[in-house]
């Protein structure tokens, strides 16, 4: 089934007087990699492992692996139907002009034109000796008429969106600006167009009688994510750079997905998808290419009070999106919204969170923890306590899971069912606290449908009782009907982590109660019966 054969390493050994069958993938060498199917070919045909996940590789996957062969990058590569003609002598001359402002005895800035070019890979001479542009070139210095031949769709697209999502009213249309032009010019047209286009702040300085208007978001903070999604993009990708300005954020979209682990984000150290156009800016201080772009713009919004950037890199969609908010993090505005969850007790992590969600209509564990400087285990449990409080609705499972708002958080309904009535309240005191469950509408419905001795049980059941006595109890009650979580640990007056690691869990593996869905565990509406009857 593989490019080549396999030599597995299997033994048998025994744990717990069990026999067990071990078997080893060795390590294949570095000149044999990679090891794919046959059949799928490359890329698709391997496999890399990203988390708990198998993901099909891409040519940028590859591109990594190969480096370590001396393989050429794709933004080094020739352009067979470009010559010399195709490069902009007004790009050129703005190269010189940046780099004389960063090292005004740069020895380059000597140079004439043609040895410019030589110098970063943006000249080469081809198979006939002649000298040809590489697709970094023509990136960096080419003319509109090249560009458009070449890159039909390398461009920039400024486009607005009234509202808070991606054209709700097929009625109003979204206004685009298209953009094309060499690099350097792309960054600062890009960057002049949202700037042009952000809200203004009032500002007037020390000792000034003039009024200064302030971008609510930094400078900074816009320039870094333009040059990274023009540095990073794949180029072999036929789509264009997106920016989306919403009335709330701005969403950069550049295709082609973060070569850096999305975990590893605003850490030292970059890795180029474009080492030969990264390098050009990096000499033009347009980019640092030390990877400290990410934390820089963490710290600016911090600094300015604002929400923290998003990042989301997207392997499946070949795509990186970084989003920006406009409005100040728990400002007036967001305190006064967040009045309505006021008997939730909310941490202030969890307070943003759900600023955070209403903005998107969406957040995840990466996320949570990019906000709030948390760890995984954390992020979860805080996550799947506002689920749990009905303020977001689980999706997805394992490491895909994502929330959503519920209609209730939205505000879109304030007919609320018994159920998120009960669940509204401070969730440690509604768990710990039989008194306040004695007049929950939802617990005394279900204890209305059960037969008078198995209620009694229910009401008799105080915090303190054996976790055997409380699973006979949890499968009497799954004897009567089917149960979700929620319900359970209404009725026991736990909470519904307890219920599941304590009571479901172990009575799972003991083969006495099933899901009613076990090819989606993590389902938001599973729930659980009893699979047999004890003598």
């Amino acid at each position: 089934m593989f490019n080549q054969p396999l030599r597995l390493e299997i033994k048998t050994e025994t744990l717990y007087g069990q026999p067990v069958i071990v078997v080893f993938v060795p390590e294949v060498p570095s000149q044999d990699k990679p090891v794919y199917f046959k059949a799928q070919g490359l890329p698709k045909g391997a496999f890399r492992r990203i988390g708990s996940t198998d993901q099909r590789c891409t040519e940028d996957d590859l591109a990594i692996l190969y480096q370590g062969r001396q393989h050429e990058s794709f933004d080094a590569g020739l352009l067979p139907d470009a010559s010399f003609d195709d490069f902009s002598p007004e790009a050129i001359a703005d190269f010189r002009l940046a780099r004389r402002e960063v090292n005004p005895d740069a020895e380059e800035l000597r140079w004439s034109d043609h040895e410019l070019l030589q110098a970063p890979g943006c000249l080469r001479r081809n198979e006939q000796t002649l000298w040809t542009p590489t697709v970094a070139g023509l990136i960096l210095f080419g003319n509109s008429i090249a560009l458009r031949r070449s890159f039909p769709m390398t461009r920039v697209d400024y486009i607005r969106v009234p509202g808070r999502e991606w054209v709700p009213d097929p009625e109003r249309r979204f206004d685009t600006i298209e953009m094309r032009d060499s690099l350097f010019r792309l960054i600062r047209r890009a960057q002049a167009a949202i700037l042009d286009d952000l809200p203004k702040a009032f500002g007037l300085e020390e000792g000034s009688l003039q009024r200064k208007d302030i971008p609510v978001v930094p400078q900074r903070v816009i320039r870094e994510p333009v040059v990274n999604a023009l540095m990073h993009r794949s180029y072999r990708s036929h789509a264009p750079v997106q920016i989306i300005r919403y009335s709330n954020r701005i969403e950069i979209r550049n295709p082609g997905f973060s070569l850096k682990s999305p975990e590893h984000l605003g850490e030292p150290g970059s890795l180029p998808r474009n080492p030969k156009v990264a390098a050009a800016l990096h000499d033009t201080r347009f980019a640092e290419t030390k990877g400290s772009g990410v934390r820089v713009m963490r710290e600016m919004c911090e600094q300015a009070g604002l929400a923290p950037p998003l990042f989301e890199s997207d392997r499946a969609n070949d795509q990186f999106i970084v989003c920006l908010f406009f409005h100040h993090f728990l400002g007036p505005e967001d305190l006064q919204w967040l009045a309505r969850f006021k008997d939730l007790s909310l941490s202030d992590a969890e307070a943003r969170a759900l600023v955070v969600t209403r903005e998107v209509g969406a957040i995840d564990n990466a996320t949570y923890r990019d906000i709030n400087k948390v760890d995984t285990l954390t992020a979860s449990h805080a996550l799947k306590k506002l689920r749990d409080a009905s303020l977001l609705v689980q999706k997805g499972r394992g490491s895909a899971t994502w929330y959503q708002p519920t209609e209730w958080f939205l505000g879109i309904t304030t007919d609320l069912s018994a159920e998120q009535s009960a669940l509204s309240s401070n969730l440690d005191t509604l768990y710990s606290n039989p008194d306040v469950l004695s007049s929950n509408p939802k617990r005394c419905a279900i204890l209305n449908e059960l037969p008078g001795e198995l209620a009694a049980r229910v009401g008799a059941l105080g915090k303190r009782r054996p976790p055997e006595e409380v699973r006979e109890l949890v499968v009497a009650l799954c004897r009567q009907r089917i149960f979700r979580v929620e319900e359970l640990a209404i009725l026991l007056a736990r909470n519904p982590e307890t219920v599941r690691q304590s009571y479901l869990r172990p009575l799972l593996i003991d083969g006495r109660i099933s899901m009613i869905r076990p090819e989606v565990p993590n389902d938001p509406e599973q729930a659980y019966q009893a699979l047999q009857r004890d003598d």
